[in-house]
């Protein structure tokens, strides 16, 4: 049932402005910008003591996001980067180096900010669009290698760099569309969701081609990671069973997910 939960965030985002849409056609709103219907909203139809809630809200949910981020980024330099490079360090030394790679991603952060509008004037658009460039390698590598004992993980470094690749070539030729003429401005034109599919098609073909092209994995390193082979390591545990409606709410889950991008791409 938590797979539901991944919709929440599209009408968390959508209907306000869908709502500013339906009250600006009545004339019961004025917007000068598409940007300022969710304040707007909150200015004019929230009582006084809920928009300072609802504020506290927005920004506790922005500072606990960016702690998380900024928290799971440091501590994947520490321990899979710097712990590997000095084994012996000390734990003075990782809280250090934690701190000073956190202290750094928080400047790329800020150094970042004056590409968002270059991307899209739309908050939600810039995100999905940044996704589009991130997350189908990603998911490729995820996907595939559950569904697929023969994937190795050469296959996956190299559909990962692949992925970042292209997906950065993507995002450079969109900053630069203007200067930009035949093929390379015919993809930095494409539509964010469509290089989407196009980039998770490259990904998990360069997937499927090296780790066809390599030795074969380990049937012992992929016990219980992928669905042929999650029987169970010692005779005595029990096999997993897939339930009937597990099937029907994933097979629902994703014609939702379907019927959603259907109606907003209409």
């Amino acid at each position: 049932m938590g797979g539901y939960l991944k919709l929440l965030p599209v009408f968390i985002f959508v209907l306000p402005g869908l709502i500013a849409h339906a009250l600006v056609q009545s004339g019961q709103l004025i917007l000068e910008h598409p940007d300022q219907a969710l304040p707007v909203l909150i200015n004019v139809l929230i009582p006084v003591g809920l928009k300072g809630l609802i504020i506290a809200g927005l920004l506790a949910a922005l500072m606990s996001s960016l702690s998380s981020v900024f928290n799971s980024c440091s501590t994947l330099i520490t321990w899979d980067i710097y712990k590997k490079i000095n084994p012996e360090a000390g734990d003075k030394k990782l809280v250090l180096v934690g701190q000073i790679s956190t202290a750094i991603l928080v400047g790329f952060g800020l150094l970042w900010i004056p590409f968002m509008k270059l991307i899209s004037g739309q908050l939600y658009q810039y995100l999905q669009s940044v996704q589009a460039y991130i997350s189908p390698p990603i998911a490729a590598v995820f996907l595939i290698g559950i569904l697929w004992k023969r994937v190795n993980s050469k296959g996956a470094i190299i559909s990962l760099i692949t992925g970042f690749i292209i997906g950065m070539g993507r995002l450079i030729a969109e900053l630069n569309k203007s200067l930009l003429d035949g093929w390379l401005y015919t993809l930095a034109d494409l539509n964010f969701l469509h290089f989407a599919i196009l980039l998770f098609l490259i990904c998990s073909a360069v997937l499927i081609g090296v780790s066809l092209m390599t030795q074969i994995p380990s049937v012992k390193k992929l016990q219980g990671l992928t669905f042929s082979t999650t029987e169970s390591v010692s005779k005595t545990e029990a096999k997993p069973v897939w339930l009937k409606h597990d099937i029907i709410l994933s097979i629902l889950l994703l014609g939702l997910v379907g019927l959603i991008w259907i109606y907003f791409s209409g």
